[in-house]
């Protein structure tokens, strides 16, 4: 069963990554991901993830269509 708390929800729009950042709580925050990322994430391949407000970091290990799974709790 995939943990809650470590899930990060996210919009793609126009080819752009977008989320609330679970650290700051900022709004609309661009994400250096793009929908290929997401694709790659998918099959298998982790990929760290630095939020560009607040630079936290956390690494992503799996993804949907409308959630990023983290290897630590993010809520």
């Amino acid at each position: 069963m995939i943990p809650l708390a470590n899930t990060l929800p996210y919009d793609e729009q126009m080819g752009d990554i977008i989320a609330q950042c679970p650290f700051c709580g900022q709004d609309h925050v661009l994400l250096p991901l793009k929908p290929k990322d997401i694709t790659i994430i998918q099959g298998g391949k982790k990929h760290l993830l630095v939020f560009p407000c607040c630079h936290h970091r956390v690494t992503i290990v799996d993804a949907d269509q409308d959630y990023l799974l983290a290897n630590c709790a993010i809520r």
